[in-house]
């Protein structure tokens, strides 16, 4: 992943890409190398030598906490690949040094930026389905051994956080919370089911109740072989809804795959609109084939991140985002310990 940012920031104006960091400073120096830039293995040593203001942080989930507290303490601004941390303490603890310091935080969260998401976000906004009462989350993925055997942290309590619900699902949760408003009590169980090989969950399923009245399903698994797709599909008091496939085919692995199919709007029962899908599908079909997906709305949205931060305001996908996401599939893992509905706020 770390690729990706780093082509954004080595291309966009908006930035001059100064550093990277790194436990292992071979592998540093060898990623620094490919844009030309230094290696370092401290935050402090890169603030030090190259005055840095903001950096990305692509580690694995456990080490977002430690990585991203130290950013902060040393004032500068962070972007953080989902989840934000693999805990709500870690959340916590990243959001106060940014308020202690001054520093705004953002959240990877890049299908927020997808044409198709956007659509339903502004349906939403717009009134055209009246107040949204339920929200579906589908996603219905795979993952097989190779994947896990890629890295020694995948797959493991202490190394990922989790399974499914904190790797994978953290996309289409942050659509469903952006779609429909904060959650207010959720019952979860989560298992795993064809997985013997690793110590976390393949798959979940919860019902949520959120604080507008409405409720909604979750169910995500890395147990469908071959992957199907993830959706996002939401219904309105008027009888309107409007849905969003964003992932089609097998899914997109950073470093193993690429993706297979554009997002599209599969759902569209807004009245007067419903003739448009099609329309709207053949331009996102068109559109794929100019870009590479996954570097291209990394892009933008860390052009969002950049300007926000140039501008003094708030980023789309902020470090408040990323905490609520975390406290939804927080919300999954104790509902399941607790035997018991989990009602919102959750501490950690």
């Amino acid at each position: 992943m770390g690729h990706f940012h780093a082509y954004a920031y080595s291309s966009l104006p908006e930035s001059e890409f100064v550093g990277v960091c790194g436990r292992d400073i071979d592998r540093a120096k060898e990623f620094g190398g490919v844009y030309g830039v230094p290696a370092f293995t401290s935050i402090e040593d890169m603030k030090r030598e190259t005055g840095v203001e903001a950096v990305s942080i692509c580690t694995p989930h456990p080490v977002h906490r430690e990585n991203g507290v130290s950013a902060a303490v040393q004032g500068i601004h962070l972007l953080v690949e989902k989840p934000l941390a693999d805990s709500l303490s870690g959340c916590d603890a990243i959001l106060r040094a940014a308020e202690e310091n001054g520093v705004t935080v953002g959240t990877v969260s890049q299908r927020r930026y997808y044409n198709p998401c956007l659509r339903v976000k502004r349906a939403i906004d717009d009134g055209k389905i009246g107040k949204p009462v339920l929200g579906i989350v589908t996603m219905l993925g795979w993952r097989d051994k190779a994947y896990y055997d890629s890295a020694a942290w995948r797959g493991t309590w202490d190394g990922e956080g989790g399974g499914v619900l904190v790797n994978q699902a953290p996309h289409q949760l942050d659509l469903l919370l952006w779609y429909m408003g904060e959650a207010d009590e959720l019952y979860g169980a989560h298992g795993n089911f064809n997985h013997p090989y690793i110590d976390v969950e393949d798959t979940a399923v919860a019902v949520v109740r959120f604080k507008n009245g409405g409720i909604g399903s979750i169910v995500v698994t890395n147990s469908v072989n071959p992957a199907q797709y993830g959706k996002v599909h939401i219904f309105g008091d008027t009888g309107a809804a409007a849905g969003v496939q964003t992932d089609g085919g097998a899914m997109f692995i950073a470093g193993m795959s690429a993706v297979t199919e554009p997002p599209m709007n599969d759902l569209w029962t807004i009245p007067g609109e419903e003739h448009m899908l099609k329309h709207w599908n053949d331009d996102e079909v068109d559109f794929y084939k100019t870009i590479d997906p996954t570097r291209h709305f990394h892009t933008v949205q860390i052009k969002d991140f950049l300007g926000s931060l140039i501008n003094g305001k708030a980023p789309l996908v902020d470090g408040y985002d990323g905490r609520r996401t975390v406290e939804l599939f927080t919300a999954i893992y104790r509902s399941q310990q607790d035997g018991r509905p989990v009602r919102f706020p959750l501490k950690p």
